[in-house]
């Protein structure tokens, strides 16, 4: 194996690992904070570490696109750090991960439907095998089936919101450099964060008061830093090494990350869920992988 060869694949590890372990530092930081203040302390985090870029590149941003970029902010970052803060409070970090599989499909449908960009028949296989998996981690309550749970609904929501953004920067920002794109939204969207955390929680008067609160602060600063700022460095170094079809395998590898992180912290997982995993990963699988070829558009 070339050396080139082996890094892309050493940092596309790298990058599912820490995607993957999203989910557990959510579930880690949420036993100090509440949901409302790990959604926000998140994007504190992850806009201060990028703050440097933001202000270097947003010079030169189209003013006429910075509605889509303050867009941006809030679908890709805002509002899914609060659905699955929200959604880990009720469920398990394992199947938070899975469901957070679904970007790739939501992409996808979307694009069907807003942009009629057509798709091979085995995409659609693919959509309706994921989707049949999704029913299924959505109804599952532990052996059997009771109804609709809202908190899984919760997660598969804030994947609708980061196709959208997908979406949104491929037909709107397209060209637009990544690091300028993710910099610029959360610059934007930054402030509103630290006006709620500090202004609408209770975090400040619990800081260094209540037990657990530094534990829980630094796992959700390293989401932040690890999961936003250091990841889409890596993401961009895959891109420019590689491209986007070999880029977008990391789906296929955060949902195992995500799973097996929540064994080892005993979370239980039944054999019906077990199923829907596997019917996500599949649907996720053949979708993606029945995509025509993506084209490398970077500035």
């Amino acid at each position: 194996m070339q050396k080139s060869t082996l890094l892309a694949w050493s940092l596309l590890i790298l990058l599912a690992t820490i995607w993957g372990s999203s989910f557990i530092l959510i579930k880690k930081g949420l036993l100090g904070l509440t949901p409302q203040e790990v959604g926000s302390f998140r994007i504190v985090a992850a806009s201060v570490v990028l703050l440097p870029f933001a202000i270097l590149r947003l010079r030169s941003f189209p003013k006429k696109r910075l509605g889509y970029l303050l867009a941006s902010g809030f679908l890709g970052s805002l509002l899914p750090s609060f659905l699955f803060a929200v959604a880990q409070t009720q469920l398990e970090s394992a199947i938070t991960g899975v469901l957070n599989g679904l970007v790739p499909i939501f992409t996808i449908l979307i694009a069907l439907v807003l942009f009629n960009q057509k798709q091979r028949p085995k995409v659609y296989l693919g959509v309706a095998i994921g989707f049949i998996g999704t029913a299924i981690l959505v109804t599952a309550n532990g052996k059997s089936f009771s109804g609709i749970n809202i908190y899984a609904l919760l997660v598969v929501l804030a994947t609708l919101c980061y196709a959208s953004n997908l979406n949104l920067i491929k037909q709107k920002l397209n060209n637009i450099h990544p690091v300028t794109v993710t910099s610029g939204s959360l610059a934007l969207v930054g402030p509103l964060s630290i006006v709620f955390l500090f202004g609408f929680t209770d975090y400040w008067n619990k800081f260094l008061k209540v037990e657990g609160i530094l534990e829980a602060s630094f796992y959700i600063a390293l989401l932040g830093i690890f999961g936003t700022a250091f990841a889409l460095v890596i993401f961009n170094k895959i891109l420019q090494m590689t491209d986007p079809l070999f880029a977008s395998s990391v789906t296929y590898i955060i949902p195992i990350v995500a799973v097996v992180w929540g064994i080892l912290d005993g979370e239980h997982i039944y054999f019906v869920q077990y199923i829907g995993m596997v019917a996500v990963g599949v649907g996720v699988y053949i979708a993606n992988g029945s995509r025509s070829g993506l084209k490398k558009n970077r500035k």
